[in-house]
């Protein structure tokens, strides 16, 4: 390992994610789980659709954005504040309508319109600008620095992760103990989750798309590393580096990283569609795309689980 890497972060574990799950409860919904059926996958995996693109917000995200609120034991008159490449401010902003809170949300030039349409329909005090959401962080903490609001970071940050992993622990609850987890990486706050739920015991395919690819860049180098950030998903995964959290419990766990191409994501969110009637953004079918193109190939009878883990896009795009 790079001996100039920082030090370790604290990481959360399941009792922090039980713990999590207990606060949020009734706050978030449980989603369902799929179970494709013959022909929608090559092979002779038994496949299993985590549709967390059904969650409050469209994605995933208000398990962590909730956990981070209700965890603290007292709240800025300023509200919230957060940047986003649009899922995480749009759950940041239902978050604070919620509880009746303010929200200010950064996002970048790339942010989806769907995204943006959504951030205005809940009432946030939104902020356009930058090339990426490394740019709107940056605006972001400028802000934070000035009002005094709480940061609600998308993925780098101990309750952010503990309520993302609420997401593993639902998932076992309604499955069992599956083989193999398939989940889309930007920053690396979902993958953590799953990580910080299931530890070393669990193998996990992390699939970045291959022109935002922050994960595997780190895992290449030995330490978290800028990228460019670029393609069809760059407003939901195109963190210009992985955060540290989920970095380490990368390399604590059973986890292969993979890159999947534009098209084959694309593919993906139009055989969710055709087949399933399930409506994907492109960082939400991302995880799929990996089993679709063949990137990774489940063995026979192998247990697998995706997770569909966003829909914040304009249906017309997909249908």
């Amino acid at each position: 390992m790079n001996e100039r890497m920082e030090p370790t972060p604290a990481l959360p574990g399941r009792d922090d994610i039980e713990a999590a799950a207990a606060r949020i409860r009734g706050r978030v919904r449980v989603t369902p789980v799929v179970q494709p059926g013959a022909g929608f996958l090559d092979g002779d995996g038994e496949l299993f659709l985590k549709l967390e693109c059904l969650q409050h917000s469209g994605s995933f995200k208000p398990r962590g954005a909730f956990n981070r609120v209700l965890s603290q034991p007292q709240l800025p008159a300023a509200g919230l504040i957060a940047a986003s490449g649009g899922n995480h401010g749009a759950a940041v902003a239902y978050v604070a309508r919620e509880l009746g809170l303010r929200a200010e949300v950064f996002v970048p030039e790339i942010a989806a319109p769907a995204k943006i349409a959504r951030l205005r329909d809940y009432g946030a005090t939104l902020r356009i600008g930058g090339r990426d959401y490394a740019e709107a962080l940056a605006a972001s903490r400028e802000r934070r620095d000035e009002s005094g609001a709480l940061e609600i970071h998308a993925y780098d940050e101990f309750a952010v992760v503990a309520g993302q992993g609420t997401l593993a622990r639902e998932l076992e609850q309604q499955t069992g103990r599956l083989d193999t987890l398939v989940v889309a990486v930007g920053g690396g706050g979902l993958a953590a989750g799953l990580l910080a739920w299931h530890g070393h015991h669990q193998r996990v395919i992390a699939v970045e798309p291959r022109r935002s690819c922050a994960l595997h860049a780190a895992l290449d180098r030995g330490e978290p590393v800028d990228v460019e950030v670029a393609g069809v998903a760059a407003d939901s995964l195109g963190a210009r580096r992985v955060g540290d959290i989920a970095f380490h419990l990368v390399l604590a766990g059973d986890v292969r990283s993979v890159l999947v191409d534009d098209e084959a994501i694309v593919a993906a969110q139009q055989r969710l569609w055709s087949q399933l009637r399930i409506v994907a953004e492109p960082g939400g079918a991302t995880a799929l795309a990996a089993l679709l193109s063949g990137v990774y190939r489940p063995r026979p009878g192998e247990r697998v689980g995706v997770v569909i883990c966003g829909a914040n896009t304009d249906p017309g795009l997909v249908a």
